[in-house]
């Protein structure tokens, strides 16, 4: 990955790496949590090398991206990640991008699809479509899966908060590990993302973030109409292809509960040979070819292929 850059855009100064031709169609990679823009080092490369611009933010609350006011509230509700990628593509002068990430950064390109389809040139998304609601969020599940929401409770304990921030790395290693059971990647390669979690305001974005979604926490009122928009589960028309790993361990939806929501050129495919949460990092060749094929589809105005869902080998 290139040396990273900083850049004023909306409430933050924001880390990110931009790499390939300035002048190539701009992708802007979004990562999730616990991860931070490493997750796209491999893949971001195959995308500079194929011709494209290759935008990857940390988030709020991750790596060197900070707060520009120590007033601003720490909200790390999903219209905030979406105004905030608005934003830096604002900050880049850059009108349009295709979109692509995983767990939240999956959600924010989903948001960024549904509410703002001319800033979007196509999308790629790691587990479908993942827009919520506060309304949904309190409708109580099966207890197998309450179960792998584990943290999502601990985190909404005062004991959750301060032992995610005494044990950032600890906590983040495990879910690495049950998100992705089969990925066996090194210490170097934690301590490269673990690095991010160690920004002022992490623990801050991280409980919010799923405080907000049982209810626990209020969201920015600035941004309660959006949220309203995004609760009716609005449809997405942009071109678009989802992704699912074989051997996710994160909880993630089945992806027949979300193929009506996109309307648009549209197609499914898994990533094959036990490839779990971070599809990107595991398989960076499937993730950035589903980059290259969505482009593709956005010129062309059609799927790549008849088929309702593709498998892929791990690349």
């Amino acid at each position: 990955m290139s040396a990273l850059a900083h850049i004023v855009a909306g409430e933050l100064e924001v880390e990110y790496a931009d790499s390939g031709p300035r002048t190539g169609p701009a992708v802007l990679l979004l990562h999730g949590w616990p991860y931070d823009l490493h997750a796209f080092d491999d893949a971001g490369a195959l995308l500079a090398d194929a011709g494209f611009r290759v935008l990857a933010p940390n988030l709020r609350g991750y790596g060197g991206t900070r707060f520009l006011s120590e007033a601003t509230v720490r909200n790390g509700e999903q219209a905030a990640l979406a105004k905030d990628a608005l934003a830096f593509l604002d900050a880049l002068g850059v009108a349009d991008a295709i979109v692509a990430g995983f767990d939240w950064g999956a959600r924010t390109a989903n948001v960024l699809a549904a509410l703002w389809p001319d800033r979007v040139h196509g999308q790629v998304s790691v587990s479908g479509y993942l827009i919520g609601s506060q309304a949904a969020g309190a409708e109580p599940l099966p207890p197998a899966a309450e179960l792998s929401w584990w943290y999502q409770f601990y985190f909404a304990t005062e004991r959750g908060r301060a032992g995610y921030d005494r044990n950032r790395d600890d906590f983040a290693r495990l879910i690495w590990h049950t998100a992705s059971p089969r990925w066996e990647f090194d210490d170097a390669t934690f301590a490269r993302t673990a690095a991010s979690f160690a920004n002022p305001d992490h623990v801050a974005i991280v409980v919010h973030n799923y405080r907000w979604r049982l209810g626990l926490a209020d969201g920015d009122p600035a941004l309660a109409d959006l949220e309203a928009r995004l609760a009716t589960r609005p449809p997405i028309a942009v071109p678009t292809i989802t992704l699912e790993g074989d051997a996710n361990g994160a909880p993630h939806p089945d992806a027949a509960s979300y193929r009506d929501v996109f309307t648009g050129p549209y197609e499914h495919r898994v990533a094959t040979g036990g490839v779990g949460h971070d599809l990107p990092q595991e398989a960076p060749q499937v993730f950035a070819d589903a980059v290259v094929a969505v482009d593709r589809m956005a010129r062309e105005g059609v799927a790549p292929s008849s088929e309702p869902e593709e498998d892929v080998g791990h690349g």
